[in-house]
């Protein structure tokens, strides 16, 4: 009796740490968030150990098990939904099937998942590029870029531009009825990132005419050299996204080397000779006070240059597009920014936020008290429903 019970006990402190997860108490559905989080703490385990054993790597894992909620390129009453590339570049684009009377908006979507998983399929990304086409009475491109582990930076930003820069051909956009004056590149997470830094990047290419009116960025992930903010301090163990899992996607972008990976985790991965690039995610200057608050800055400690050589992507603005100087900012297209109480990247966005205010771009900062990252990626959760709601209307106001 005193062998089940312990074993009763056991079982009982295993199925207690997969369930409860303790959440802020202003968390809306917090049973419904703790069993999503559950569901993905279980497969993470599994897909670790599989890794382990040198059968799969975790993202293949990830993606094999994505599949299956993706949706086909299905049309309905409202938009009509095809596939096809730009520039070798798939792309899912929904375009509404109402009479057009004028050329209309256009928002270039680039989807999350840390650069390794995810795709314009997944039945989120569906759904909002649904919403998003027939409430806007806009063309919406989804586009579908190579992910790591197979393929590393700068492939997944090339993919983006290269499809940007192709969808803004002026025959392109006629094509599809767009108006050249009343385009948005949005994203969300590595998608927010990637939207950062084609956005940065268009602005001063000469060879494209058609420049963006917005850029629209969803709790974006926007630098990779102070990994100790205080987000990330606070959120460390938070669902969606824990500290660790961000690291891996991080890493994963530049290199399977995993020493990367480890190195950012002690937060000692930039050489000394980068110095100076701290200044520009310095969140000690760049955060609200509200935000800084409890916490100390600590000075950066250097790391060896023998990272930074083989891997030197994480210090490239097209990676981290927070490293842009304010010339470069300036000019930038109105911009919205969604950032979340419980999310490891808040900071980022806030110190974006703050740098384009800074550089004089006009910038509207959506904070969600009760937010967290990954929002979006929940139909089932009410949050999903307000935060898609304001980002759209926002859009229909101001594009």
């Amino acid at each position: 009796m005193g062998r089940k019970l312990l074993y009763l006990l056991i079982v009982g402190v295993c199925v207690s740490y997969y369930i409860y997860t303790p959440l802020p108490d202003n968390f809306e559905e917090p049973w419904r968030l703790m069993l999503i989080n559950t569901s993905m703490k279980i497969f993470l385990h599994l897909a670790s150990f599989v890794e382990f054993l040198g059968l799969y790597h975790v993202m293949d894992s990830f993606t094999l098990i994505m599949a299956f909620v993706e949706v086909p390129p299905t049309s309905d009453e409202n938009v009509t939904v095809t596939e096809t590339k730009f520039d070798n570049v798939p792309v899912r684009v929904y375009v509404p099937k109402r009479k057009l009377d004028a050329q209309r908006r256009a928002v270039f979507y680039i989807h999350g998942g840390g650069w390794c998983i995810g795709s314009p399929a997944l039945g989120n990304y569906d759904l909002l590029s649904r919403w998003t086409a027939e409430r806007l009475d806009a063309v919406v491109v989804s586009v579908n870029y190579r992910l790591a582990p197979k393929y590393h930076f700068p492939v997944q930003f090339e993919d983006v531009y290269n499809a940007l820069r192709w969808f803004l051909r002026k025959t392109v956009l006629e094509s599809y009825g767009v108006n050249p004056e009343r385009i948005c590149v949005s994203g969300d997470s590595a998608g927010g990132n990637l939207a950062a830094a084609v956005t940065q990047q268009l602005l001063g290419d000469p060879e494209v005419k058609t420049k963006t009116k917005i850029q629209a960025l969803i709790y974006p992930a926007l630098q990779a050299l102070d990994l100790y903010s205080p987000s990330y301090r606070e959120n460390e163990q938070m669902p969606i996204l824990s500290k660790s899992l961000m690291l891996r996607y991080w890493s994963e972008y530049f290199s399977t080397d995993r020493a990367l990976e480890k190195a950012m985790f002690s937060n000692q991965h930039v050489p000394e000779e980068y110095s100076h690039l701290f200044k520009f995610v310095n969140w000690s200057s760049l955060l609200p006070e509200k935000f800084r608050k409890g916490h100390t800055y600590d000075n950066p400690i250097y790391g060896s240059p023998e990272l930074s050589q083989k891997y030197p992507g994480f210090l490239d603005v097209r990676a981290t597009p927070l490293l842009a100087d304010d010339s470069k900012l300036r000019g930038l297209p109105l911009t919205y920014v969604l950032t979340c109480q419980y999310d490891v990247l808040r900071d980022d966005g806030l110190m974006y936020v703050t740098r384009l205010q800074n550089a004089g771009v006009q910038v509207t900062h959506n904070h969600v008290e009760d937010g967290f990252h990954g929002a979006i990626s929940f139909p089932l959760l009410k949050i999903f429903h307000r935060l898609t709601d304001h980002y759209i209307t926002w859009l229909k106001k101001n594009l």
